[in-house]
């Protein structure tokens, strides 16, 4: 049996047939960073500070809120398979059985709740593709917060139809302005305007 060839700096590139996977690539020093999309190492655009501050924010709240057995962190790979590590931009995520010592991403059916807060170089990925990848790995709910036009968050909310693994808009509460009121995963307030501070 051979062994998985490593991707290198000057090699990560040039994705074999079948793509890379991750333990093909995770060593990787890259001066940027980076997600595994269908076994290509892909750029993460560049964010501003609106985008840093209102992620921060919404993981302060969450984590404030945050009930057991539930724990919140930012930028954290997720496991969907070994050929697709997305990092949201927050995730509550199921510790228990999870070895924290070792975990170098988050499975994907230990997320509960995954957020992307959208800047101008992930409108297609946030809208799109992610909220499919995970609806498609059962993650029961999903986030997405951008600008409207007055420059005020919008928070849309998603749950996760079961039978369908598609997403949905909250009944009660599809798109949240100035406050964020949610009882899922679990009950949540955010005063949105105060993420921004204005």
């Amino acid at each position: 049996m051979t062994t998985p060839q490593q991707a290198t700096e000057d090699t990560w590139m040039f994705p074999p047939a079948d793509g890379w996977a991750f333990a093909q690539v995770k060593h990787l020093e890259l001066p940027f960073d980076w997600e595994l999309v269908d076994g290509v190492v892909v750029a993460r655009g560049q964010t501003n500070v609106w985008h840093n501050e209102v992620r921060d924010g919404l993981a302060d709240a969450l984590k404030a809120a945050r009930v057991s057995p539930y724990r919140v962190l930012t930028e954290q790979c997720v496991m969907v398979d070994d050929r697709n590590t997305p990092k949201p931009d927050v995730i509550v995520y199921d510790p228990r059985e999870l070895n924290l010592f070792k975990a170098e991403c988050i499975p994907a059916g230990k997320v509960t709740l995954a957020v992307e807060v959208v800047s101008p170089g992930s409108r297609q990925d946030d809208r799109v593709r992610k909220p499919a990848l995970f609806s498609a790995n059962k993650v029961p709910y999903y986030w997405r917060v951008e600008l409207d036009r007055d420059q005020k968050l919008a928070v849309h909310e998603y749950w996760l139809n079961a039978d369908t693994l598609t997403y949905f808009p909250a009944p009660s509460h599809p798109v949240h302005h100035g406050k964020l009121f949610t009882e899922l995963p679990f009950p949540v307030e955010i005063d949105l305007d105060a993420l921004l501070g204005f």
